[in-house]
């Protein structure tokens, strides 16, 4: 655990009792300040008190008492209304910040020689693999290595710091609304495109919350930004004509005058006098598709940001296991590969894993994003038939009338079932491909939870032949 340093003897309200609140609770106690917690959900405040955290009810409380409300990120700070917690924190004027903001400051509080590197990674898609990536490398190039944020355990949850820890931190559009400190040593923007706008307000609060990863960056910091998009073309030249740090562009798409970017397979380095070839990722198994081929080329230039050497990067992406819920083959029955891609939240995610299979059977479906699935349409011949579940499946199965066939599941279990009967009737090798394209908060707590439990459907089928899980990378 990383005690929080900055608000000792002083009282903090924290708000969202899942992971984040509770975890950065223990912290905040750790470093000296008193805490008031609070969760309309019932199971929050039990999961509270069974830790022994003290409960107040914020509703009531005489904000006047505290010096900051910790916000747990899934609760709304500005739209589509701020929350009541953040509008009695501002009537009196108490600032409100996140988990990340209170390490931020915690680090910029230690001295120079014992604060950490930070790596911070976002983007729409993409940025958990390559957040598992850049700790991998990092941990196997023998840095001590503590990776967290939005994946695995809340970022002051991990290990407190020292001079010679690396932090590599996956940060959402959420967690950066709430974060104005926090300087990282390497910042890698990945991509951007329309996700979360209802949380943001439209498509220009998005791209600022993404923004925020560079905010503080200076000389001697590097900033890995992808340019394969619009938005990511503009940021880039926006911060280039700033002049105030390393920036490193990467694409996945073309090759590029300087950074590092993959053509066909290749990831090459262009940061010098001319491009260099450092891996062939067609061998790197769990990198497939131009979409990890562009999560690569930001893990090269992150570590490269770092001072890791070229062929450390090579053998980690080579070495790398994958993560679950992306792109994860959990077991074959026969010819039929039964694909988890739960991670799969915005239909942007789902056309990565959809672009790698000539025919699948789809299930999708959840609690639906702006813009549906009709981004998917060049894909829709694909599809040998769609099994729809949750809250978008009357509006999938619109979209796609006398372009697919559609089955009206339900429940993921269903889904599964029709999809192996119908795959099993064909008499082919076939690919079950779970990709929701949506949420997974209408039936689920999380896209971890819906994942585990299309693994189980599979399973329940029997005669399965299962995958070894790819082992996660953050623990």
């Amino acid at each position: 655990m990383i005690p929080v340093r900055g608000f000792e003897g002083k009282r903090v309200a924290v708000f969202g009792l899942a992971r984040t609140g509770l975890t950065a609770a223990h912290a905040l106690l750790a470093g000296g300040a008193e805490v008031a917690l609070w969760d309309e959900r019932p199971s929050g405040r039990e999961a509270a008190l069974a830790e022994g955290l003290p409960l107040v009810d914020l509703s009531t409380a005489d904000w006047s008492e505290f010096a900051a409300l910790m916000l747990s990120p899934g609760v709304p700070l500005s739209h589509p209304t701020p929350h009541w917690t953040v509008q009695m924190a501002r009537a009196a004027g108490v600032e409100v910040l996140g988990d990340v903001e209170l390490f931020a400051r915690t680090v910029n509080s230690a001295p120079e020689g014992k604060r950490p590197k930070i790596i911070a990674i976002t983007g729409t898609n993409g940025k958990s693999t390559t957040t598992a990536l850049i700790g991998h490398i990092c941990a196997q190039a023998g840095r001590d290595t503590r990776i967290g944020g939005n994946i695995g355990f809340g970022v002051l949850g991990l290990p407190d710091m020292h001079g010679g820890a690396v932090y590599v931190l996956e940060l959402s559009s959420y967690q950066l609304d709430l974060t104005a400190s926090l300087k990282p040593d390497v910042a890698v923007l990945l991509n951007v495109s329309p996700d979360h706008l209802e949380r943001h307000g439209g498509m220009e609060g998005y791209v600022a919350a993404k923004r925020r990863i560079l905010l503080n960056q200076g000389k001697g910091d590097t900033a890995v930004i992808g340019v394969d998009d619009p938005w990511g073309q503009r940021i880039c030249t926006e911060i280039t004509a700033a002049n105030r740090r390393t920036i490193v562009p990467i694409s996945s798409s073309k090759a590029i005058g300087r950074g590092a970017y993959a053509l066909q397979g290749v990831l090459y380095d262009a940061t010098g006098e001319r491009a260099t070839e450092v891996a062939d990722l067609l061998e790197a198994r769990s990198l497939p598709g131009r979409h990890n081929w562009q999560n690569a080329a930001a893990a090269f230039a992150a570590c490269q940001g770092l001072g890791i050497l070229t062929e450390e990067v090579a053998a980690g992406l080579m070495s790398f296991p994958g993560l679950a819920h992306r792109m994860e083959t959990v077991a074959h029955i026969g010819d039929i590969r039964f694909v988890n891609d739960s991670k799969a939240t915005n239909s942007d995610a789902a056309r990565q894993a959809m672009t790698s299979y000539p025919k699948f059977y789809w299930i999708a479906g959840g609690q639906p994003k702006t813009g549906g699935i009709e981004p998917l349409a060049d894909l829709f011949p694909r599809i040998e038939a769609a099994y729809l579940i949750g809250e978008a499946s009357g509006a999938f199965a619109e979209t796609l009338r006398g372009r697919a066939r559609t089955v009206d599941c339900g429940s993921l279990a269903n889904a599964v079932a029709a999809a192996y009967a119908d795959a099993r009737a064909a008499g082919t090798p076939a690919v079950i491909l779970l990709s929701p394209a949506c949420a997974s908060f209408d039936q689920f707590e999380d896209f971890e939870a819906r994942g585990e439990a299309f693994r189980t459907a599979v399973l329940s089928l029997g005669d399965t032949t299962q995958s070894a899980p790819h082992r996660r990378a953050f623990q």
